[in-house]
């Protein structure tokens, strides 16, 4: 990468930390502090932790298409102020009710689309995945780092030093934005990048990418479940809420010893039989905790199992999603499935408030394990990804589709191509030991 794109990758992947982490924080320490407000339930503490999910579901696709009409910046500043106005809603909030209202104006605040646009903007070609590799790193890294940080501040200042300095982040982020991303250099092929409407409608009957849509929104209704309850478990083992920090950095530490060893089998075992184990693990987890009783490292091991499976299918599903994408529409994919994975948080948060509010709190993990089951039957014959690389090629106003579609339907080692007119690109999902990338530069007439 050059000067500009690592600045880029850097700005852009700080700008996801701060935000990510606004969102995190509360998620281990919200149940443990939420019976101080007059109008305490079980019903809005869920809301409180999943309630930005509904927001980021319902605005993420519309946002990212937004951007590409008034642009980039505009868009993830807009996004950054309501993300801010949320916080502090939140931060002065006396009631549940109101720090409910604040989650859901800081999910309203749905800037993923966006912020990959314009990462894909400010890189070449050959870069491009780098910048995308370092902003992955950053979310994963800033759940994390929330679950560490969220209790330590909350020890000292209670949730509305969280949501106060989430606030004061998203705020910072702004002139990150404005002015530490240089523009856009060039425009990402836009089917790599962006939802794109027409294909969204194509894509809602895919089976194949129904699964995985499915999926990623049960694993983060599972996480929200798992953290209305976890937080609650370990105050009644006698650690106070300034101590979790300590309890969950071991757990993570370790969950990344077994989602190293998940990966590493990944090369002798099918794609398709390691996700169903980890869901195995997370289902495992949820029946531990269903039957603890006042066991200590039960509970601690319980989490580590959850954490392990949660880890392998947070880190694969994306590239799952890319994989089986059709060419030239990984844009929209993509869009859909961020937006059911932020409806599964909120889906979490309903389901865990209702069935402790009116069942029992060892009920949402006895909830936790069905809803494994059920994922089980959901993904029976699913295989896992294929093993395909894409390539977005531009072509010259003289070349036509027709010709283009007659060359690429011959050229071995193609698996998918489609033919964008109004972006004059071709789009391509190839085999890597067949496809010849010089001879498809010669005919889209780059090379």
């Amino acid at each position: 990468m050059n000067q500009t794109e690592l600045r880029s990758a850097l700005s852009l992947a700080s700008i996801y930390l701060m935000r990510m982490l606004g969102l995190f924080m509360i998620m281990p320490v919200i149940a443990v502090l939420a019976p101080q407000y007059p109008d305490y339930s079980p019903l809005l503490v869920g809301l409180a932790i999943g309630g930005y999910g509904l927001t980021q579901a319902v605005m993420q696709i519309p946002m990212g298409m937004w951007s590409d009409k008034i642009g980039r910046k505009p868009i993830i500043v807009l996004g950054l102020a309501l993300f801010a106005l949320g916080s502090v809603v939140a931060a002065i909030a006396e009631t549940m009710t109101l720090v409910v209202i604040g989650r859901i104006l800081q999910g309203a605040g749905a800037i993923a689309g966006a912020v990959m646009a314009l990462a894909g903007d400010v890189s070449r070609e050959n870069q491009r995945a780098k910048v995308m590799a370092i902003i992955g790193i950053a979310i994963g890294f800033s759940f994390y780092l929330a679950m560490i940080l969220g209790p330590v501040i909350a020890g000292y200042s209670g949730l509305s030093g969280i949501f106060s300095l989430t606030a004061i982040l998203a705020l910072l982020g702004i002139p990150l934005v404005l002015f530490g991303v240089p523009k856009g250099q060039t425009e990402a092929p836009k089917g790599d990048t962006l939802p794109v409407l027409n294909n969204i409608k194509k894509l809602i009957s895919d089976t194949s990418l129904w699964r995985l849509n499915l999926s990623v929104m049960l694993l983060h209704m599972l996480i929200t479940l798992i953290f209305v309850q976890v937080p609650v478990l370990f105050k009644a083992q006698g650690w106070e809420l300034n101590e979790h920090w300590s309890l969950y950095l071991p757990i993570l530490l370790a969950s990344i010893v077994g989602l190293v060893v998940l990966m590493g089998l990944k090369r002798r075992v099918a794609g398709g039989a390691l996700v169903r184990a980890s869901i195995i693990l997370m289902g495992l987890a949820c029946a531990i905790l269903f039957s603890l009783h006042a066991d200590a490292m039960w509970l601690l091991g319980g989490v580590w199992l959850f954490f392990c499976g949660f880890n392998y299918l947070e880190a694969n599903f994306p590239a799952l999603v890319s994989s089986i994408a059709p060419a030239g529409q990984k844009g929209s994919a993509m869009g859909i499935y961020a937006s059911f994975q932020f409806f599964g948080a909120f889906l979490g948060g309903v389901v865990s408030g209702v069935v402790t509010q009116y069942f029992s709190a060892e009920a949402v993990f006895a909830t936790g394990a069905g809803i494994c089951l059920l994922w089980l039957g959901l993904l029976a014959g699913f295989t896992g990804m294929e093993h395909l690389k894409r390539y977005a090629l531009a072509y010259p106003e003289n070349k036509t589709p027709a010709d283009l579609e007659h060359a690429f339907s011959d050229l071995p080692g193609v698996s998918d191509f489609s033919i964008n007119e109004k972006e004059n690109t071709v789009y391509l999902k190839v085999d890597s030991q067949v496809f010849d990338l010089q001879k498809a530069q010669q005919l889209v007439g780059t090379n």
